[in-house]
């Protein structure tokens, strides 16, 4: 059966419509723990009003429903055929002669679809949320209104200066300022591939501006020269503001676009970019586990026959399963970036073996 049919259509507003009202119901539940929660964390703390416990939970809530995004979707789906075999719809659709493929064909297509438009669109807001959420818990932490995400510990990082030699810049401390990011103690040492050292700089301070790091009371060491003694240098740089707050922010508050150049850049520099390549093909394959999740509740739900009984059975089995294979998958994916499995693996196999344990089921009840 083709979506674009009006079987197809009318299937396609059920599983919307469904998935519509059970993602409200759940982020009006998460919302309400989440504000709950901060308000206890905040009591006695006159420097927060409601607002910002309001922002905070707001900015938070794209990770928290990207973990239960999954059972989401197999809620709403299990809403929709069940629905659809209570009122006998489904049987009519098979005596019409529509196969239980192309029963699920539009269905299918409408969440693959979802999946697409909450990576490609929706990943990148969430990011950024995600990202003003980091913030907003580093000053609810530090008590300070002002503050921004960078490390008090000091910064450590690589780029990549050519093909052959590489950059490692430490600061004892950072801060930013508007758009300007400022850095105290500054040294910088230039090796080759095999960790051999070649020039050191010290700076007493040092800016980061277009292109460049603006370096203040600059000394110069390089073997078998005097040291060099200046008041500011020039030194060019790959680096920007964003760059650097990547590396103390998560995955998740990188937007997919961002991942591939984010992975080349940490590449090039010799940095593991085993967590953002978990992070951005899982996003990849994400439509797809989606799709595995309404075979799943088909298996569950999809019933030709209510009177039986044992629906409510059915529905908690297949909420159980659910979590089950949330479970498997968070810890397929810790194997994952442990380095145990590859990642490619990782975030395939959740996924492949989910929909091909439900399409073998549903094939036997399709026989039977």
């Amino acid at each position: 059966m083709k979506p674009t049919s009006i079987l197809g259509r009318y299937l396609t507003k059920q599983i919307l419509l469904n998935f519509l009202a059970v993602l409200l119901m759940i982020l009006s539940v998460i919302m309400l723990f989440e504000v709950v929660e901060l308000l206890r964390r905040a009591s006695g703390r006159e420097d927060v009003s409601f607002w910002f416990v309001l922002e905070l939970a707001i900015t938070k809530m794209p990770k928290t429903i990207e973990m239960v995004f999954p059972f989401v979707v197999m809620i709403a789906a299990m809403a929709t055929f069940w629905k659809l075999s209570k009122s006998n719809e489904f049987v009519i659709m098979r005596a019409a002669g529509v196969s239980i493929w192309g029963f699920l064909l539009p269905v299918m297509t409408a969440i693959f679809m979802i999946g697409v438009v909450n990576v490609a669109l929706v990943n990148p807001m969430a990011a950024d949320l995600y990202d003003w959420y980091e913030t907003l818990e580093y000053r609810f932490k530090t008590h300070n209104p002002k503050a921004v995400l960078f490390s008090d510990q000091g910064l450590w990082i690589r780029e990549a200066l050519d093909e052959n030699n590489v950059m490692v810049l430490q600061a004892k401390s950072l801060r930013q300022e508007n758009e300007e990011l400022f850095l105290r103690n500054v040294t910088i040492l230039e090796m080759n591939r095999k960790s051999q050292p070649g020039r050191r700089l010290e700076a007493f301070a040092g800016v980061l501006r277009s292109g460049y790091f603006e370096l203040k009371d600059v000394r110069i060491f390089e073997a078998g020269l005097p040291t060099k003694v200046l008041n500011s240098l020039k030194y060019d740089t790959t680096l920007d503001a964003d760059r650097i707050k990547e590396n103390f922010a998560a995955p998740e508050s990188i937007s997919f676009w961002d991942l591939p150049d984010t992975i080349r850049f940490y590449e090039r520099s010799g940095f593991s970019t085993l967590r953002l390549r978990l992070r951005y093909l899982s996003l990849l394959v994400s439509p797809f586990l989606l799709c595995s999740m309404v075979l799943v509740a088909a298996v569950f739900a999809l019933r030709p026959n209510m009177r039986g009984g044992g629906i409510m059975f059915l529905i908690v089995g297949g909420i159980t399963t659910g979590f089950i294979l949330y479970f498997l998958t968070q810890l397929v994916y810790a194997f994952g970036v442990n380095g145990f499995i590859p990642v490619g693996l990782t975030v395939v196999t959740p996924a492949l073996i989910t929909a091909l344990i439900a399409v073998s089921i549903l094939l036997h009840l399709e026989d039977g």
